[in-house]
């Protein structure tokens, strides 16, 4: 019998041709995704992307380590990253993804912190949070996770707005810090602020006050990011014309103000059983607590 031979239809020829120039364009637009955002700060060795260019990789070595930062700066809005942390021995080792008003640890910088405590192997990474006003920070809170940060990416945001900033881990509120609105209240909200991430080392002060050092046998230390998401109010100076008049801007309307009924009982669960430390409850290093402290998160 002769062979036979499939024959396409010159239409059903016509689609596989644009949808292999949508793959290509699509791969294209995924590589070009971390250009058209960030700019980074490291050597060419302690950055990488995979292949599609979806997830981005810093690590760290003795050398050096890494961060990138978005070229665009915000005034409220909401920030989202999945993040998946160094694996195995990690103490010394901090992974930090955070909001910033400068490109770099300026004296008067307002700063929203997320940072990532590494820590021996087998022990539990804890989350440090931190809030900075023009310059001065010490509003710390430690928590532990429920999951293993190590295994798997997970979704870690900020809200912010001119009424609240909530920390948020899989979209479960770990923090929330009021604006007292006080004369001179510690809330920053006037600045802009980029979204950086970063990978540094911390032996200094991270895992166990200083006491657990960096094994740089274990290096490069590699934290691995993907899905970066903002809605947000981009800046344009002298100031941005953001209205909280429209659906658009879900992120400073009045059901952002405050959190949601599931939320507040999520947020209770955390208070519960994951806070390792809150400077609120810290009587010895604040004799007289920061006036924020006395506000009701739950309002």
């Amino acid at each position: 019998m002769a062979s036979s031979s499939l024959v396409l239809p010159p239409l059903y020829i016509a689609i596989l041709a644009v949808l292999a120039i949508l793959f290509h364009s699509s791969s294209q637009a995924s590589a070009d995704l971390f250009e058209d955002n960030f700019s980074k700060s490291c050597p060419e060795t302690n950055f990488k992307t995979s292949e599609d260019g979806q997830i981005w990789y810093l690590s760290l070595d003795k050398k050096a380590g890494c961060g990138f930062g978005t070229k665009q700066r915000y005034r409220f809005g909401w920030f989202s990253m999945k993040l998946k942390l160094v694996g195995g021995d990690s103490a010394g080792v901090v992974t930090a993804y955070y909001m910033c008003s400068e490109d770099g640890a300026g004296p008067e910088r307002d700063e929203l912190d997320f940072e990532f405590l590494g820590n021996r192997t087998g022990e539990p990474y804890l989350i440090q949070t931190n809030v900075y006003k023009n310059g001065t920070g010490n509003r710390e809170m430690r928590h532990m996770l429920w999951f293993d940060p190590t295994q798997d990416f997970h979704t870690y945001s900020i809200l912010w707005n001119s009424h609240q900033i909530v920390f948020f881990v899989d979209r479960v509120p770990i923090r929330v810090y009021k604006n007292a609105n006080y004369t001179n209240n510690f809330f920053p909200n006037q600045k802009p602020m980029y979204l950086f991430s970063s990978i540094w080392n911390a032996d200094d002060w991270a895992t166990r006050g200083g006491i657990e050092k960096t094994d740089w046998k274990k290096a490069p230390f590699v934290s691995s990011y993907k899905d970066f998401s903002v809605e947000a109010c981009q800046w344009e100076d002298p100031y941005p014309a953001c209205v909280a008049t429209t659906t658009k801007n879900w992120w400073d309307q009045y059901s952002s103000w405050h959190l949601s009924e599931d939320e507040k009982n999520d947020f209770a669960w955390v208070e519960r059983n994951l806070v390792i430390y809150d400077y609120c409850k810290d009587k010895e290093r604040f004799k007289t607590l920061p006036e924020e402290c006395s506000l009701n998160p739950w309002e």
